[in-house]
């Protein structure tokens, strides 16, 4: 799969506009800053492709995307206290809107800081896709902030940490490039297999 053929889609504000789900989708969720549009720029290596904000709680929409015939999808971060009631309940409308539609979901890319213990929020989505069986791995972003003894460290306390949530987890950074291969190595192995 030729990850540089990536061009964004499509967003969508309201579930009610979503598109059919024709094809699989490999999602990308996480909190709000946690680097997804980061990652997604690191895979399909490109610099803006997906907006980079120094704001959290910017993206507010799901983007779709078609890379090389095949859909990602990057959900709007969650935990972001700084935003309306009004702004809260559409976003959880949209979020419930899309995992209820019946979509293809191959795999989602769950985002986690690997600096940090992860929160309620994050507990909570690793809780619902294994409580609806769908596929998922983590990828344990902005790991190149961390130096070596911490990076042991922090790989130990995850394994605590995600103890009733066994899965592929794979430390990552969007700035060196560590952990990307292995990253699409899961997409394309939930794809194609």
């Amino acid at each position: 799969m030729n990850f540089n053929k990536a061009e964004f889609d499509k967003a969508f504000g309201v579930s009610a506009q979503l598109p059919k789900s024709d094809k699989p989708e490999i999602v990308f969720s996480g909190r709000s800053n946690v680097g997804k549009s980061s990652l997604l720029n690191r895979l399909f290596n490109r610099k803006n492709l997906a907006r980079v904000s120094a704001v959290p709680g910017k993206t507010i929409t799901i983007n779709f995307y078609n890379v090389d015939n095949q859909r990602f999808v990057d959900l709007p971060g969650y935990g972001y206290a700084k935003i309306s009631k009004a702004e809260k309940s559409r976003f959880a409308e949209l979020m419930e809107g899309y995992f209820q539609s019946g979509r293809n979901i191959a795999l989602v890319v769950q985002l986690i800081d690997m600096r940090h213990k992860p929160t309620a929020d994050d507990y909570g989505m690793l809780a619902f896709m294994q409580q609806t069986e769908i596929p998922f791995i983590v990828a344990l972003t902005k790991c190149d902030k961390l130096n070596k003894t911490q990076f042991q460290q922090r790989l130990k306390d995850i394994e605590t940490e995600l103890k009733d949530y066994p899965c592929t987890y794979i430390p990552f950074s969007a700035e060196t490039g560590q952990g990307s291969d292995e990253v699409k190595a899961a997409i394309e192995k939930a794809i194609f297999n």
